[in-house]
């Protein structure tokens, strides 16, 4: 039976190097904030408590780990003094526990539940703490991972406080730590401080385990899985890399990426099979791809806003693009299709409808077979209120006609070009609004004479 499980999230500092008024860890990768990826693996362990460490004045932190998982404890660190004290600030969680605790950094969207449970399986094999260390290919700044002749951790050696034999070493401290030890924060009180910046390092912890008797071991991870972002640059670092992982992964499940690094998913974005998306794709969070769908190039498709979260979907067989944009709340039936400089918000399209240019369709229904011309706009919103159109099922729009919402159209009925359709329209009949051509023979050249003679 696995040993029950805490996982402690240190998300306390801010990361002034991001030059901005967000947490650090609130930055996004995909859609998400790095914290919540870091929790999305950290649930995948069902872990019996989750405890998250802040700094004072970080309830924007605190409320984004509740909103990842609920039954998170929040515990404050009131003063920096280091990786030891941040953990030691959820001591009310650690005191008691009996099982696994794994501590992990907010700052490290990459990892992968797989990583973390090779280090709980190191436990299980007798570790009394395991370390994630990496391969650095420029050491410089990190903590070395010392071992000895068995290739057991006996020490991690801080930059400041290496030797220079130490620093050749270029095995590294990634920070992220398991222990399964008797009495951890009695373990942890017992740092002390002796080094070159005066902090309790968490680090430290490893050589008092020893001393009392537990084996400390060191499991590989590669060093872009442990990327830490303390700035913009590795923020797009860290992105690229998600990036990349995700599109490998929607291609080996069966959608096509004619240009893979031209198109851009989300944390939660669904893709169905036989999927075809072509270059300059953006997929926002909230969204979903059935089978058999082809999206063109330069499509944008976000199901959350940051005024309203309603999910896009875009149902099996439909075609869309290239230069569609759909948002919050659009709902693209089965083998419907959307083309060039289409827009629809919370609408919803039924199965065959086709709207195929320079179109607008905001809060409306639009029923199965119906046609909506080139031009079209659906004029849902008053200044004040935004309001429903109802497109009836076979509908046949014609270029250039505006739709004032509340308005219905029944099934089957036609709307004339360049109509300005304010009342409802019953099924099967035309609807003209528009105001009626005068042709006055001779005037234009007339007129051209005229002005001949002015100039």
């Amino acid at each position: 039976m696995a040993a029950p499980l805490l996982t402690v999230v240190l998300a306390a500092g801010q990361g002034t190097r991001m030059q901005s008024d967000t947490p650090k860890v609130l930055h996004k990768i995909a859609g998400r904030s790095m914290l919540g990826h870091v929790f999305d693996v950290v649930r995948a362990l069902a872990p019996e408590r989750l405890a998250l460490v802040v700094g004072p004045d970080m309830e924007d932190v605190a409320a984004e780990g509740r909103a990842a998982a609920p039954t998170t404890e929040t515990f404050i660190q009131a003063e920096r003094r280091g990786t030891a004290d941040a953990v030691l600030a959820a001591a009310a969680a650690l005191t008691g526990h009996k099982g696994d605790v794994l501590v992990l950094y907010g700052d490290t969207p990459l990892l992968t539940a797989a990583t973390l449970e090779r280090m709980r399986a190191v436990l299980d094999e007798g570790a009394g703490v395991a370390v994630l260390g990496f391969e650095a290919a420029d050491p410089t700044g990190y903590g070395r991972l010392l071992t000895n002749a068995g290739g057991e951790l006996i020490a991690i050696r801080e930059q400041a406080d290496a030797s220079e034999a130490e620093r050749q070493q270029r095995l590294c401290n990634a920070g992220v730590m398991a222990f399964r030890v008797q009495d951890l924060t009695g373990l942890l009180r017992r740092i002390s401080g002796d080094n070159a910046k005066g902090e309790l390092y968490l680090t430290d912890a490893i050589e008092l385990a020893r001393r009392d008797g537990y084996r400390a071991r060191v499991v590989v991870c590669s060093e872009e899985e442990v990327l830490g972002v303390n700035d913009r640059t590795q923020l797009a670092a860290a992105e690229a890399i998600w990036q990349r992982r995700r599109r490998h992964e929607v291609m080996l499940a069966g959608v096509t990426l004619v240009a893979p690094e031209t198109v851009w998913l989300s944390y939660d974005t669904v893709i169905g099979r036989d999927v075809l998306i072509e270059p300059n794709v953006v997929i926002g969070p909230g969204v979903v791809i059935e089978d058999g769908v082809t999206v063109h190039a330069n499509c944008y498709m976000a199901g959350h806003d940051g005024k309203r979260r309603d999910t896009v979907f875009v149902r099996k067989g439909a075609v869309v693009g290239p230069y569609a944009r759909f948002r919050p709340g659009a709902d693209i039936g089965p083998d419907v299709h959307i083309g060039n400089f289409v827009e629809v918000k919370n609408t919803t399209i039924e199965a065959g409808a086709k709207a195929n240019h320079f179109t607008y369709m905001g809060d409306a229904r639009v029923g199965a077979g119906a046609n909506i011309g080139a031009g079209t706009i659906f004029c849902n919103y008053d200044g004040f209120e935004k309001h429903r159109t109802d497109v009836g099922a076979g509908v046949f729009i014609g270029s250039n006609s505006a739709l004032v919402a509340p308005v219905k159209l029944g099934d089957g009925a036609y709307v004339a070009a360049g109509s300005i359709i304010t009342k409802d329209v019953p099924a099967d009949a035309l609807a003209l609004a528009r105001a009626p051509q005068e042709v006055r023979e001779g005037w234009a050249a007339k007129y051209r004479a005229r002005r001949a003679r002015r100039k």
